[in-house]
């Protein structure tokens, strides 16, 4: 990965005394990011700093050194991430006698010289890849922020106040920004009451009051003559799946099966393309192994794969990771933790992230990474497949409960809901409790299905299901009850 940073001076006014110092400290914070080289590019007419932290991936060379200024001169990018696809359209820019000279073979120089040929939105359509990018358009001078499909790379901004007038922060991660002195870091106690329900930040919110991130498949502009950012959508999931999944009828399951292992080859092939080592995390489980498999597929080698072990067996998946790598023929490296290592993780957890984050399993992902990255610079892993094969069983739950429920009319569902909430939970667990001592928690299974009996919509429902406090709106208030 590398780090994006940035500002743009929203008033044309006398440019103040240390901003370079400011976009300096800003790179430093996230050094992390991007420990092989730094580079800075600024426009102190047009207002505009742009700082970018890098690890260097594809062209290890000078060549693909950032900020990068196109070769008709007119954008310059800072980037994040890999374009899987950036030699078709390096081969498509020459076949159609738009390419420039090319200096490297870095995916960044294929970019730019797609936003001369076509457009920065174009060139988006067209890629194919996990990134956050920040462009200057020196000819319109105008900013423009970008995030790829899904939300892989995050990149966050916000509008702050300074006696020069407003700026325009931007950046890879929330400590950058914090790193201004112009940003405020007030608690948006809406975002707050967000993070109780679900234990994480979804959507354009961030922990901070008017700081925001680039939503997945959007493109943020906004310039000294359209000071108010504004967002758009370039890619939607809703359309993409609507629009080019074929009817399920006209394809056997054989057919299917080999159409889906062909998608997957490719994506996983495009993603071991890289000059510095690649390996993969390996848990045991379908999709982390389904990866590693289509990993044996693309190289000769060995691949490197790695996995966290723990001492107590209900929690351990190494010994499964271990059996699929011995089958795989896979340079297998493991660690095995106890609970003094995971606690040596929760002081540095608040910094990693930034902002709340309730999932348990940040600290098992920070440990295989710092694991992985003594061997390779590159990691695949099954993340996501839960989410795409629907995996997780509240799908299928919420399907079948919403196919129960629908037939009932909602005021019937609205009485049987109050008249099941009409008794305490204890009351429900002491009544229950004599009949077998799995019913002891009968009154908390009651109190959900009561509030799935409110739900209006199948996606109603999901977000009952997945809440962990269902009443989260009371932190809202500015003023303790």
């Amino acid at each position: 990965m590398c780090g994006v940073v940035g500002f743009l001076q929203l008033r044309d006014s006398a440019t103040p005394n240390g901003q370079s110092r400011h976009l300096r400290h800003m790179m430093r914070c996230i050094v992390h990011r991007g420990p092989d080289s730094d580079g800075t590019w600024v426009d102190g007419e047009a207002g505009i700093w742009i700082g970018h932290r890098r690890l260097a991936i594809v062209d290890l060379s000078a060549a693909g050194a950032q900020p990068m200024v196109s070769e008709a001169g007119r954008y310059v990018i800072a980037f994040n991430g890999e374009i899987y696809n950036h030699a078709d359209l390096r081969a498509e820019l020459e076949r159609s006698g738009m390419a420039p000279a090319w200096r490297g073979h870095s995916d960044t120089e294929t970019l730019l010289a797609g936003f001369d040929a076509w457009g920065i939105e174009e060139t988006i359509r067209r890629s194919v890849g996990m990134f956050a990018f920040a462009v200057w358009d020196r000819r319109n001078r105008a900013l423009t922020l970008g995030r790829d499909r899904i939300g892989e790379k995050p990149l966050y901004y916000g509008v702050a106040k300074t006696g020069h007038g407003p700026v325009f922060l931007f950046g890879s991660e929330l400590k950058a920004l914090r790193e201004h002195p112009a940003f405020a870091r007030t608690i948006d106690r809406n975002t707050l009451s967000l993070f109780l329900r679900y234990s994480y930040i979804g959507g354009s919110h961030t922990i901070y009051e008017g700081c925001h991130k680039v939503l997945p498949g959007c493109l943020l502009s906004i310039s000294r003559d359209q000071p108010d950012p504004h967002e758009w959508q370039y890619w939607s999931a809703a359309a993409a799946a609507g629009g080019q999944v074929p009817p399920t009828e006209e394809m056997g399951e054989g057919e299917a099966v080999d159409a889906l292992e062909s998608l997957l080859s490719e994506a996983v092939g495009r993603q071991m393309v890289a000059d510095v080592p690649v390996g993969a995390f390996l848990s045991g489980g379908i999709d982390s192994s389904t990866v590693v498999a289509l990993m044996r597929k693309w190289t000769s080698r060995p691949v490197h794969t790695f996995s966290i072990g723990f001492r107590d067996p209900r929690h351990n998946e190494a010994e499964h990771a271990k059996r699929v790598a011995a089958h795989l023929g896979t340079r297998h490296t493991e660690l095995y933790v106890d609970t003094a290592d995971l606690l040596d993780v929760v002081p540095a957890l608040a910094r990693i992230y930034d902002e709340p984050f309730g999932d348990n399993s940040q600290i098992p992902t920070i440990l295989v990474a710092r694991l992985a990255r003594q061997h390779v610079t590159v990691a695949l892993s099954g993340d996501g497949g839960d989410e795409l094969f629907c995996g997780y069983d509240r799908y299928r739950q919420v399907r079948n409960l919403w196919h129960l429920l629908r037939p009932i009319p909602p005021p019937a569902r609205a009485i049987l809901s109050r008249g099941t909430r009409s008794v305490a939970v204890p009351a429900w667990n002491a009544l229950a409790a004599p009949l077998h001592p799995k019913m002891r928690t009968l009154g908390q299974r009651l109190g959900r299905i009561a509030a799935y009996l409110e739900g209006q919509s199948a996606e109603d429902i999901h977000r009952k299901v997945i809440s962990f406090w269902p009443s989260p709106p009371v932190v809202d208030a500015r003023e303790p009850p």
